[in-house]
């Protein structure tokens, strides 16, 4: 009996770090909506609530107006002025450029399907894209694409109002501000001091970067590592004062690829633990979406705006569905 026991072990092992089991979904049955990525250049936190860089900061500042609710619709035509490394045209005039590094045939954005469903023990998404004719970046040799949702208990204030731009600064790497240091994504509260150029790696005291944490001041991220022929290998993480991958991850990932399109479902159990967002019926989330097409990395991907979840039922963008 021991004997066996040991062989089983290694098995079991593997079960358990695979990630949550669950039935099939009928995906066709859920209902989805579409939204529109797009390619952002180098537009961080502090370019969006700069008002001589970005028009709509005052209107984000003074008047209470998230990003979504003036841009959302206009994302291809944002994605357009900005891949190509193109001024951008305002009814005010014109600003400059925010991609100084254009990858030359690159589309300007990609239009994606999302689906959300539970079964009471785990959270599923969905995502049906086409990502379009990519050229290859040459930037991660390993993924020719990754699909990324990431999380936040709606107590992340920023992320509520503007999504991804939250966690991306301009002294990140490869962005305006970096002067060539490495720096992931992070939560401007995070950080002692944040200017133009971002915050630097100055950090709060432990003591209140802990009571963050603890009031749900992070966000999560899932992450699907794609390529055509492979099977699809899950990342996740979370983004605090820094991004943090969690290994092994408790996030499953699924892709084929049929027909130019993309169909990508990531699963988690709904139950978080610590440095995990917990998902219950009826909670309210925060979402936001990212795909790096064409082996890119870091900035060079296409995002969404913010989006907001309920599971099983309510008034948000998403309605998790129980199946």
């Amino acid at each position: 009996m021991i004997i066996r026991s040991l062989y089983l072990m290694p098995a079991l092992a593997a079960l358990f770090a695979a990630g949550p089991v669950h039935a099939a979904v009928d995906w066709g049955s859920v209902p989805g909506k579409d939204v529109e990525l797009f390619y952002p250049g180098q537009s961080s936190f502090e370019w969006a609530m700069t008002a001589g860089d970005m028009s709509g900061a005052t209107a984000f500042r003074a008047e209470g107006k998230d990003c979504g609710v003036c841009h959302i619709g206009e994302e291809k035509d944002m994605g357009a002025h900005i891949v190509g490394g193109k001024a951008r045209s305002f009814k005010t005039g014109e600003k400059p450029s925010i991609e100084p590094s254009p990858i030359a045939g690159k589309p300007a954005s990609i239009s994606a399907t999302v689906k959300f469903a539970n079964d009471g023990t785990n959270l599923m998404v969905h995502i049906d894209f086409k990502e379009g004719t990519q050229p290859n970046a040459k930037q991660d040799p390993a993924f020719a694409t990754k699909v990324t949702v990431m999380f936040s208990a709606a107590k992340v204030a920023e992320f509520n109002r503007m999504g991804c731009w939250s966690a991306c600064h301009d002294d990140a790497s490869a962005m305006a501000g970096s002067g060539g240091a490495t720096r992931t994504k992070y939560l401007p509260r995070t950080h002692a001091k944040l200017t133009r150029q971002g915050g630097g790696d100055a950090l709060k005291p432990a003591d209140e970067l802990a009571k963050l944490k603890a009031d749900g001041y992070f966000l999560e991220y899932w992450q699907a590592r794609v390529n055509q022929g492979a099977p699809a290998q899950a990342a996740s993480g979370t983004v605090f004062d820094k991004r943090t991958e969690t290994k092994p991850s408790p996030v499953a990932a699924e892709a084929t690829f049929a027909n130019g399109a993309w169909s990508v479902t990531l699963t988690r159990k709904m139950a978080g633990g610590a440095d995990a967002v917990s998902f219950a019926s009826g909670g309210k989330y925060q979402v936001g979406i990212a795909i790096h097409s064409g082996y890119t990395a870091q900035r060079f991907h296409y995002v969404s705006f913010e989006r907001s979840l309920v599971l099983d039922s309510g008034a948000t963008d998403f309605v998790a569905v129980k199946k």
